[in-house]
C-alpha cells in the first residue's frame, strides 16, 4: 500500500477564522470581520485544533490570546495569507474585469488603434485590453483573439465581418527621392521611378484610376507589411501607393508627399470580425469604428490640404 499523505491540509475559512480572533482577541469581532457568525468562527477554529492536533487558543482568557504553539503558528499562517492576498485573480475587483484580446495589423494598430487606445480605456477601466499583432497573408490563428481587424475584399464581404474603415490610396514619395528623379507632375511621369510592391495594396486599382493600362510592377522587393512599405518610402528607396490614415505622421512631418491629387479605394479594406460576444466586445467595436471614421476624416483632410498647397 503506498503511505499515506503525510500533508494535512486546513481550509482557507479555518486559517482566516483562527487569524482573525488571534489578531481581535475575540470570536465575535473576527465573526464581525470576515461577516459570519461567532459560533462559526468557533467551529473552524476547533476544526482546525483537531487536524493539528494542538490548541492555538487559549480559551479562559479575555481577550483571547494564541498558546505557545499557536503564536508560531500564527506567524506562518500570516504569512501564508497575505501571499495569496497578494495574488490578483484573487481580488474582487480583479474578477470583475472583463478580458478582451484585440488581433489586428502591425500598421493599423501602430498608426491607428493604439494611438486612440486611451480614450477606450479611460471610459472602460473595467476591460484588460490585449493587442495582438498578425501579419496579413500569413497563416495566423484567430481563435484565441476576441476581436481581430484585417485587411480583405470588400465585394466579398465574409459572414461575421464588417466594414470597419473607407481608406483611400495615392502615391506618396519622400522629398529625397523626388530630388533625384525627372519631374513627376503627371500619373504617367510614373514610368520612370521606382514604385515600391506589396500585395495587400496592388498598383493595378491606383493605375486604372489615373487612367493609366499598366501592369502590375514586377521589379524590387515585395514587402508584406504595409509599415514596411511606408518606411522604404521614407528612405527613398520608391514611390509608395500608400493609405493616409497610416501615412500620417510622415504626411504631417513632410517626410512624405503625395504626388497628385488622385485617389482611388484600395482593394482590401479594413474588416473587423467578432470571434467572441460580451459587452466588453461590444463597446470596444463599436468604439473603434468610430475611432476609424475620425480617423479617415482628419486623414484625407489632411492629404487635401496637403496637395492644396502643392
Amino acid at each position: 500500500m503506498p503511505p499515506a499523505d503525510p500533508l494535512r491540509l486546513p481550509s482557507i475559512d479555518a486559517l482566516r477564522a483562527f487569524e482573525a480572533a488571534a489578531r481581535l482577541g475575540s470570536f465575535e469581532r473576527a465573526a464581525d470581520e470576515l461577516a459570519v457568525t461567532a459560533s462559526a468562527i468557533g467551529k473552524r477554529i476547533s476544526t482546525l485544533e483537531d487536524l493539528l492536533g494542538i490548541a492555538l487558543l487559549a480559551r479562559g482568557s479575555k481577550p483571547l490570546s494564541p498558546t505557545a504553539a499557536g503564536r508560531e503558528y500564527l506567524q506562518q499562517v500570516q504569512a501564508a495569507l497575505g501571499l495569496l492576498a497578494a495574488v490578483p485573480l484573487h481580488r474582487r475587483a480583479a474578477q470583475r474585469r472583463q478580458r478582451l484580446s484585440v488581433r489586428a495589423t502591425p500598421t493599423f494598430a501602430r498608426q491607428v488603434l493604439v494611438p486612440r487606445l486611451p480614450t477606450f480605456t479611460t471610459a472602460h477601466p473595467e476591460v484588460e485590453l490585449e493587442v495582438v499583432l498578425s501579419i496579413p497573408f500569413l497563416a495566423a490563428n484567430a481563435a484565441d483573439a476576441d476581436v481581430e481587424v484585417r485587411a480583405g475584399p470588400l465585394a466579398e464581404l465574409p459572414s461575421g465581418a464588417c466594414h470597419l474603415m473607407r481608406d483611400v490610396v495615392t502615391p506618396m514619395a519622400s522629398p529625397l527621392l523626388l530630388q533625384r528623379l525627372p519631374p513627376v507632375r503627371a500619373p504617367a511621369d510614373l514610368a520612370g521611378a521606382p514604385l515600391l510592391r506589396t500585395p495587400v495594396d496592388p498598383w493595378v486599382t491606383w493605375f486604372r484610376a489615373a487612367g493609366l493600362d499598366w501592369p502590375e510592377p514586377t521589379e524590387g522587393p515585395k514587402l508584406v507589411d504595409l509599415g514596411m512599405t511606408l518606411e522604404a518610402a521614407v528612405s527613398g528607396q520608391g514611390v509608395a501607393l500608400a493609405r493616409p490614415t497610416l501615412a500620417r505622421p510622415w504626411l504631417e512631418s513632410g517626410a512624405l508627399r503625395p504626388l497628385f491629387a488622385l485617389y482611388a479605394e484600395p482593394a482590401q479594406q479594413y474588416l473587423l470580425w467578432r470571434h467572441a460576444e460580451s459587452e466588453a466586445v461590444a463597446a470596444f467595436c463599436a468604439w473603434l469604428q468610430a475611432q476609424c471614421a475620425t480617423a479617415a476624416g482628419e486623414a484625407l483632410a489632411l492629404l487635401e490640404s496637403i496637395s492644396g498647397r502643392g
